[in-house]
């Protein structure tokens, strides 16, 4: 089993569970973000947001070698940015959440499976009336409770 540690901090290290958020910063959906602040403070516990991301197309797998790092390190701290921009309004209206933001290059159901073994509730989003196979990925690997919230 990973454990992740963001930002040298282990979110589950107050004693309390965390609420994980899954979340597209390059499409955030104000429904579940809010739902998942109020659950933090319902709850009194810290909230990690999780956004995944993947190398741009031109770098993906049809190329037989790595992308150079300077690339690779640029990308990802575009996604950093996107993430706490699309945090940013939350963090000032609910300012007693603690927020871990973490951004991982995996695909979103292994980043949210993995996110969710330290968790006391996961908030995902779900857009139309089907699950997708990102949330059918979650819901049949998880152990934690799932709160999907339609948007």
């Amino acid at each position: 089993m990973e454990q992740r540690i963001v930002a040298g901090h282990d979110p589950g290290s107050e004693g309390l569970r965390p609420v994980v958020l899954g979340i597209d910063a390059r499409r955030p959906c104000d429904a579940v973000t809010g739902f998942a602040f109020e659950a933090a403070v319902r709850r009194g516990a810290p909230l990690h947001a999780v956004h995944a991301w993947h190398l741009p197309t031109p770098a993906g797998p049809s190329l037989p070698f790595a992308p150079p790092e300077e690339d690779r390190g640029a990308w990802e701290d575009q996604e950093v940015q996107l993430l706490a921009d699309a945090l940013r309004p939350w963090r000032e209206a609910y300012p007693r959440v603690r927020v871990y933001e973490d951004v991982r290059l995996q695909s979103p159901a292994t980043a949210l499976v993995h996110a969710s073994d330290s968790a006391g509730l996961l908030v995902l989003g779900r857009g139309g009336t089907a699950l997708g196979p990102t949330l059918t990925a979650v819901l049949g690997r998880t152990m934690c409770p799932v709160t999907v919230v339609p948007h």
